[in-house]
């Protein structure tokens, strides 16, 4: 083989492997798990976020996947309205969409809640982002009008929007002292564990999405 013919073949060889690692990466499903405190994982180690722990979950069942973590504690969803354009790259093919615990607990009008999470289903939405909407369920000592107003909206906006919903980020943990840090509020290591397990089915209803033919 003349020295012609071996650049051309290895140029050749190099170009292939370049276009199979880029379609190896372009089959990575990117996600972004865009929430508050209950996200981020707050006082955990950052290995123990809930991001985190669903990626190796998701991995573990022989799926190709990546889950960044934009959590970031005390937003409310005017805070992450204001923060998700650049929160969300390009690129990104799914959303884990969890606010609204925080307007809650400050007694937000869930009317004013209900149309920032619809503004960030929207954008998403315009983007070809495919969302997962999990919801979040008012506190008893809110009132049952403040209950009934806050609760309802997440289903209705799944249902509008036609996204996967899982109806409450913190079953099977919430109220559960041994599941939760001293607060009482937000998960320990074994309550994030618990909250990934209830929520798989959730998270491969949606990468049933992502797929071309789905």
């Amino acid at each position: 083989m003349n020295v012609k013919r071996l650049s051309a073949f290895l140029l050749a060889f190099c170009v292939s492997l370049m276009a199979s690692v880029t379609a190896s990466r372009a089959e990575t499903l990117q996600i972004v798990g865009f929430g508050d405190s209950l996200m981020a994982g707050y006082q955990l180690d950052a290995a123990y976020a809930f991001p985190v722990r669903l990626e190796a979950a998701l991995q573990e069942r022989g799926h190709d996947v990546v889950i960044a973590n934009a959590g970031v504690s005390g937003d409310t969803s005017s805070a992450g309205l204001s923060r998700l354009d650049w929160s969300v790259p390009d690129g990104t093919d799914a959303v884990i969409l969890e606010l609204g615990a925080n307007d809650m607990l400050r007694g937000i009008d869930p009317a004013r809640t209900e149309a920032n999470i619809e503004e960030m289903i929207t954008r998403l939405k315009a983007r070809n982002i495919e969302v997962l909407l999990a919801g979040m369920l008012a506190s008893p000592n809110m009132g049952a009008d403040y209950q009934t107003r806050f609760n309802g909206l997440f289903e209705r906006l799944a249902e509008k929007h036609d996204l996967v919903f899982y109806p409450f980020f913190l079953d099977g943990v919430a109220a559960e002292a041994a599941l939760n840090l001293d607060d009482g509020i937000h998960p320990n290591e074994d309550g994030i564990d618990v909250m990934v397990e209830r929520f798989i089915p959730a998270a491969e209803e949606l990468l049933q999405r992502l797929k071309p033919d789905a």
